[in-house]
């Protein structure tokens, strides 16, 4: 069913029917003030699916508002004594504006009261809100249609919001100047097999006056309120179950202030100095997210305690695969002290490299490195033995060796993915990942196979996350994963931080070797990191002529053709240079790209970069 509310006229009759002689309510609404009606809609869940939707979103509030980020629970009776009821008075601190004795309505009764913190993502420029929410149903306890009276009203079920403020003055910017919210639920349930129960659902206000025309925007938001239910309620109905789950490691309320207070302290200053050539808004904001969960999950781990974290206790941190270098700066700016390193150099490193002690202890060395990982097992190959890597090219090389109990990150590393719980695996290391592009042992790109849970979706992305995920349980990791608050597609957090039972404290039993070949072996994998050393870490040179022809509205196949032909050198592509000269000038290409273009084959162009920047 399309939402398509129903606009109740201003003087229709109100739904919501507060006691005539309750006078409980002082603070929060006045008996001669009448509950506006605002919009109704039918639908076809029942009172059980309409309270399972309100608690949800009484508790997730980010939901229908942008400027939220949560709500925190300070008061629930469900959860509280047996001595406490419902009904009873709580004392909660909210701005000076004391909880009194809930209000009642006509032919209902309280089942639950909650008061929740509405947190706003920004508490520089919005306060927090402290707000009632009571939950009203009809008398019977369980309403079903054997014994419910056709005759009789329908069944209804009510959840009212009460905002702890004495004015519209007070009231957030997230929130509408209103005294009250109430949502009712009615319900008629079918009486022979052939009927259908039908429902509907409505939202009204308490204005603080008597407002004969509220503002445009109070009442367009109770319609999105209203919105928000009818597509979670029908959902329900139509079978929807939630896939995605947030929080399962590190609790929201934690990971969300510790990245408020990242935010606050380095946001601005990190996209005003930005050096690279990719958006600061995504990038800062996103490493922000993860430095906070780290964080978090580090104090759990290692004991470190909260505000006043002891980070003696902390092993130390590598980011292979760093890119930018800005999760690694943030983190040791955050006292967490670590390193990373990459193929390519950027010119973001020379504002965020922060000088390091070396694990000697005497020395120190830049905390990012432009090295390239050749991890043990590809280190030799079937036809070599001997890897025939020289002085010169152990020095752009690591080995994929940590010290043990170092936590190895590696966000969006691409082709180091697959080898991260390997390399875990060797060196006894902890170890998250936030896999991206989908890239074999070899290095290669290639399509992962289809995750074997079909409760899963088989996209490309999940594929590649179970992929991963199943090589870190063949190594003995207890697999866990996170959904990331950040903003990106490519948003799972693979964490392997305990040994399963049977390899606790015993790598030496996991057959590495034999784990490479199951997942496709080394083949190549050596020579392409001896080519890259070699480079300077310019890798294949292609992104400046790739984003021109992008602009230029070249076909994918055209450009595949030429840099196949540049590649080889114009030898063995099957295509001539004249061809190519031809197929450019057809497609209007100016003559300086294509010069450009020609002259490139791979040396001394002045065209350097990957394909994707992603850090």
């Amino acid at each position: 069913m399309v939402f398509k509310p129903e606009e109740l006229a201003k003087d229709s009759p109100p739904v919501v029917f507060p006691a005539v002689d309750d006078d409980s309510s002082s603070g929060h609404q006045s008996s001669s003030r009448q509950w506006r009606p605002l919009f109704r809609h039918d639908c076809t869940f029942n009172p059980d699916i309409f309270i399972d939707v309100m608690i949800y979103q009484i508790k997730n509030p980010n939901i229908n508002s942008s400027w939220l980020f949560r709500a925190d629970i300070l008061h629930d009776s469900q959860e509280e004594p047996a001595a406490s009821s419902p009904t009873s008075p709580v004392a909660v601190e909210s701005g000076g504006v004391e909880l009194a004795s809930p209000p009642s309505f006509l032919g209902l009764e309280l089942r639950r009261s909650m008061i929740r913190r509405l947190i706003p993502r920004n508490t520089m420029r919005d306060k927090p809100l402290d707000q009632t929410c009571l939950i009203y149903q009809s008398p019977q306890s369980v309403v079903t249609s054997d014994n419910h009276d056709p005759d009789e009203s329908p069944i209804q079920s009510l959840v009212v919001y009460i905002p702890h403020v004495s004015s519209p003055s007070e009231m957030p910017f997230y929130h509408p100047a209103v005294r009250g919210i109430a949502f009712l639920h009615k319900w008629i349930p079918s009486q022979e097999e052939e009927e259908e129960s039908s429902g509907s659902i409505s939202v009204s206000y308490l204005f603080f006056d008597d407002l004969v025309d509220p503002p445009v925007k109070v009442t367009r938001t109770g319609m999105h309120l209203l919105e928000a239910i009818y597509k979670h309620g029908q959902g329900r109905v139509e079978g929807y179950q939630k896939r995605v789950h947030h929080d399962l490691l590190v609790p929201q309320a934690r990971l969300q202030d510790t990245y408020m207070k990242l935010k606050h302290k380095y946001a601005k200053a990190l996209i005003v100095g930005w050096a690279e050539t990719t958006d600061p808004g995504k990038h800062v904001f996103e490493d922000l997210c993860i430095a906070a969960f780290l964080i978090e999950l580090w104090r759990d781990m290692y004991g470190l305690g909260g505000e006043q974290a002891d980070l003696s206790k902390f092993p130390g941190f590598v980011d292979i695969g760093c890119g930018n270098g800005l999760l690694v700066y943030i983190l040791n700016k955050e006292g967490y002290k670590g390193w990373g390193f990459d193929a390519r150099a950027r010119k973001s490193w020379a504002n965020y490299n922060i000088p390091r002690l070396c694990p000697d202890g005497k020395q120190q060395e830049d905390s990012l490195q432009q090295l390239v990982l050749l991890p043990p097992p590809a280190a030799t190959t079937k036809h070599q033995g001997e890897t025939g890597i020289s002085s010169e090219d152990k020095k752009l090389i690591h080995d994929g060796r940590f010290p043990k109990g170092t936590f190895i990150i590696s966000n969006h590393a691409d082709e180091l993915t697959p080898w991260t719980p390997i390399l875990a695996t060797i060196s006894d290391c902890p170890f998250i990942m936030i896999p991206c592009c989908s890239h074999d042992l070899t290095g290669g790109k290639f399509r992962a196979p289809p995750p074997k849970d079909k409760s899963k979706a088989d996209s490309a992305y999940s594929s590649l996350v179970a992929w991963v995920s199943q090589i870190a349980r063949d190594c003995g990791w207890e697999v866990e994963q996170e959904m990331l608050r950040i903003p990106s597609t490519r948003n799972t957090a693979v964490v392997g931080r305990r040994r399963r039972g049977s390899c606790d404290g015993d790598n030496a039993s996991v057959d590495i070797d034999a784990i490479v070949a199951r997942y496709g072996g080394t083949e190549g994998y050596l020579e392409a990191v001896l080519k890259l050393a070699r480079s300077g870490g310019k890798g294949s040179g292609t992104s400046v002529t790739a984003l021109l022809w992008h602009v230029m509205g070249i076909p994918r196949g055209i450009w595949r053709l030429s840099s196949s032909w540049a590649r080889s050198g114009g030898k063995g592509s099957g295509t001539s240079r004249s061809t190519l000269t031809l197929l450019w000038h057809v497609m209007g290409v100016p003559r300086g790209i294509w010069r450009l273009f020609s002259s490139w084959l791979g040396k001394g162009s002045g065209i350097s970069g990957t394909e994707e920047e992603e850090h």
